[in-house]
Formats: C-alpha cells, sequence, structure tokens
C-alpha cells in the first residue's frame, strides 16, 4: 500500500518504518525542515533500539521516503495516517492544534479517496471533529471526495517499540464502515503471521477510549503497588516478598507491578490526566483516576526525602551521585521522569549532583536540568563516585544491575545507597557493609 505518515515524533517514525520494513511504500511527512534532512541522512532523532538500522535500510531500499510537503503525498495514497503531538493543555486536556491542523491541511489537498487514521493519542470525538474540519475544507474547494476517519491507537512501549510494532499482541481499529475496517485488516495482515495476534474491530469512539483506559489500568497497577510499598515500610513488612506473593496470582501478574519511585514518560502522566479531564467534561468525578496520579506526584519524590531523612534537611556540601536519568531504560526519553524531580528537590537543598544515564543526559543538559548549575554529567557510572556522599539509582539500566560495590566502597565517602528501582538484596548489601535503602522495606 501507498501511506503517509504525517508527524516523525516516537510513533509516527516507527509506525512509517515497520510499514516500510513489511513492504509499503511509505512517506514520513514533518514540518521540521532539519529533522527530515537528518532522517534523509539517516541520523534518527530518538533513541530507540533497532529503529536506526531500520529506518537505513529502508530508506536505502526506496521503501521509506522523508518530505516537508504533505500535499505532495496525498494524490493516490491509499491510508494517512495522523502521528503528530498531543500536548497537554493548562487545564490537563489533549491540546488537539496539530492534529486538526494536518485535518485541515488533508482536506485543503487530498484529490483521491483516503482512509485518514488518527495514530495520535486522542480523546474521545477526536475522529468527529477530523472528519469535520476535512468536510470543511472540501466544500471551501466546492469538491466531493470520498474520505473515512479511523482510530488506531498505538500502544508501543518505549525500549521495545520495534517488537511490539511487528509482532503485535492485538491491533485496534476503530471504523464506522465495515469495508474501511477491512482496508485496515489487509494493511496489519503481514504482522499477523505469527497467529497470536488480535485484530479488535470496534466503533471509533471505543477505539478512542481504548488507548487512555490501557494506560491509566497501568498506571493504576504502578501507583497501587507504590502504596502498597509505602504501607509495608510502615509496618515492617518487605515489598519485594510482597509482589512476589501477589504477582503469583494469574488474576493479577507481575506486570506494572514492581515498586519504584513512580512513573514517568510521554504516556502515562498525560493520558492519566486527559482521561480524568474528560470525565470531568461529562459531569463525572474519577476519584481513583485523580487518586492514581496524586500517588504518583508524590512517589517521585520518596528517594528525596529518604536521602534528607538520612543527611538532614541541609544538603550544603554535600555530593551525590546518580545513576540512571531517563524515565526507562533503552530509552532517552525524560518526560516526567523522577529523576528531574528528584535532583531539583536535592539541589534545591544545597547538594551537588553527579549524574550518568547512558543515553539521556544530552536530553537532561538541553532541556530538562539545563538550569540546575550544581548538575554535572560525567562519562561513566563509576566517574560519578569520586568525592560523592552517596549513589542514588534511578533507571534501572542493565549496566547497573551488578556493579563492582568493592569500587563504589572505595570511591563513595560513605557507603550508602538509595535505591529507586529495588535493585539489589539488601541481605547482601548489609554484608557488603553498605547502608542501603529501598522503596517499600525499612533497611536492614
Amino acid at each position: 500500500m501507498k501511506i503517509t505518515v504525517i508527524g516523525t515524533g516516537y510513533v509516527g517514525l516507527v509506525s512509517g518504518t515497520c510499514f516500510a520494513e513489511m513492504g509499503n511504500k511509505v512517506t514520513c511527512i514533518d514540518v521540521d525542515e532539519n529533522k527530515i534532512n537528518k532522517l534523509k541522512e539517516g541520523v534518527v532523532p530518538i533513541y530507540e533500539p533497532g529503529l536506526e538500522s531500520m529506518v537505513s535500510r529502508n530508506h536505502e531500499r526506496k521503501t521509506l521516503k522523508f518530505s516537508t510537503k504533505l500535499s505532495e503525498h496525498l494524490d493516490g495514497c491509499d491510508v494517512a495516517f495522523i502521528a503528530v503531538g498531543t500536548p497537554m493543555g493548562d487545564d490537563g486536556s489533549a491540546d488537539l492544534k496539530f492534529v486538526l491542523q494536518v485535518a485541515k491541511e488533508i482536506g485543503d489537498h487530498m484529490s483521491t479517496p483516503l482512509i485518514i487514521v488518527d495514530k495520535s493519542t486522542v480523546p474521545v470525538g477526536t475522529a468527529d471533529k477530523v472528519r469535520a474540519t476535512i468536510n470543511e475544507a472540501l466544500e471551501k474547494r466546492n469538491v466531493k471526495i470520498d474520505f473515512d476517519v479511523v482510530s488506531n491507537p498505538e500502544f508501543l512501549k518505549e525500549g521495545d517499540a520495534i517488537n511490539d510494532f511487528m509482532k503485535p499482541d492485538r491491533v485496534v481499529i476503530g471504523a464506522d464502515k465495515p469495508e474501511t475496517t477491512e482496508k485496515m485488516r489487509k494493511l496489519y495482515s503481514t504482522f499477523f503471521r505469527s497467529g497470536s495476534a488480535r485484530l479488535i474491530a470496534m466503533d471509533v469512539r471505543s477505539a478512542e477510549m481504548t488507548k487512555y483506559v490501557a494506560n491509566a489500568m497501568l498506571a493504576t497497577k504502578i501507583s497501587f503497588m507504590n502504596e502498597v510499598a509505602n504501607i509495608c515500610e510502615r509496618v515492617g513488612a518487605d515489598v519485594n516478598d510482597v509482589r512476589i506473593g501477589i504477582g503469583s496470582d494469574s488474576r493479577i501478574g507481575y506486570s506494572f507491578i514492581y515498586p519504584g519511585s513512580g512513573y514517568g514518560g510521554s504516556c502515562f502522566p498525560k493520558d492519566v490526566k486527559a482521561l480524568h479531564r474528560t470525565a470531568k467534561e461529562n459531569g463525572y468525578d474519577a476519584r481513583l483516576i485523580s487518586a492514581v496520579e496524586a500517588v504518583n506526584d508524590t512517589q517521585k519524590l520518596v528517594i528525596a526525602k529518604k536521602v534528607v531523612k538520612h543527611f538532614g534537611e541541609d544538603l550544603s556540601g554535600k555530593t551525590f551521585a546518580v545513576w540512571g536519568l531517563a524515565f526507562k531504560p533503552d530509552t532517552d526519553d525524560m518526560r516526567e521522569a523522577p529523576a528531574i524531580y528528584i535532583i531539583k528537590d536535592l539541589v534545591s537543598r544545597g547538594a551537588t549532583i553527579k549524574a550518568y544515564d547512558p543515553k539521556a543526559m544530552h536530553e537532561a543538559q538541553e532541556f530538562y536540568l539545563k538550569d540546575e548549575s550544581n548538575v554535572t554529567y560525567c562519562n561513566s557510572k563509576y566517574e560519578t563516585l569520586t568525592g560523592a556522599d552517596a549513589m542514588i539509582l534511578l533507571t534501572d539500566w542493565k549496566e547497573f544491575r551488578i556493579p563492582d560495590f568493592e569500587e563504589l566502597k572505595t570511591q563513595l565517602n560513605q557507603a550508602v545507597i538509595f535505591d529507586g528501582r529495588n535493585q539489589y538484596d539488601d541481605k547482601i548489601m548489609k554484608e557488603r557493609g553498605f547502608k542501603y535503602y529501598q522503596i517499600g522495606k525499612q533497611p536492614l
């Protein structure tokens, strides 16, 4: 099929590249000319394992092209995916201005029948707005062209997005016309060879709702487990054992019940707020969803509070080695990462931070921590330790799982570790001479 993907952010670039990998002819569109030029040179603006090589391979095969001109890539196109950003507004709602700008441009330039797919995460009713915007543009041109608007939410995990797209556990298609559903089924059929995936067809509004509910459910599991962790710590229980005990129940499972410093990233924080806002706009007080968000906001500072309890309110003259900045491993994404809030809190108390992350340091320096003069960035995890009073682990990258603990003891001023991901065994840490703080259990 001939596919146009508008937006080369995380969702758009991964989706377009994976469609091209399956032999479709794909053009990815973006208004950022510098980004498009870099993509033509094989420079991918985000870190996602396997993506750069797949982009280069398909660009060389000419199954994947990049352009800034949407008007030149609609003629004869079968499906156009809208994958632009939907930033969170001041009131917590999703801002649809970019989505509707694209819809207007499609209406201004389309000349053949077309399926328009909302791939961006959008609130219920967006497809109606997209359809109305396109119809208005067509009326101004005084032309009639057959088109349909589909909701096809993405379920990609950062760090494993290629695998998620190429081997999906489900594909949700929200369409009102059976013939549109069949065309979308044909497009995705090549990803269903293993027989394990399911294409789930439903109406448009239900598909729009599915994305928000999925993320809110996963966020709820995280916040619930962090609530349990905080209770465990106060009553003398071990949340690590509790997690194993409940996760063995097939009705619960182990996914998303790891205690930690709270969730971050581009999806959960924004989508939970947007779902809560949608409920409010329709006269419903979604108290559970509100609580999920409140618990997460509090959880992001739990490690900082442990540091303050150990060292005191005034951290002037104290230096901390921070391992991990991204909100999760295998990504450079720092949006709403707990590290931002923890580091800013410690710096506000006079602390100096020496940070290391395998992929996210540029994001921290250029955007999220650019105004923090007390933060320096190191070339390795061990480089952060020299002169530090404690190590704080915030992202569970693989290279942090089995460090040289003797090196840690030698380099740190004090053998103290604050673990925001519960990576290590506290009994072994005590035997090695460390004061070890984790989430959901009192230190031994």
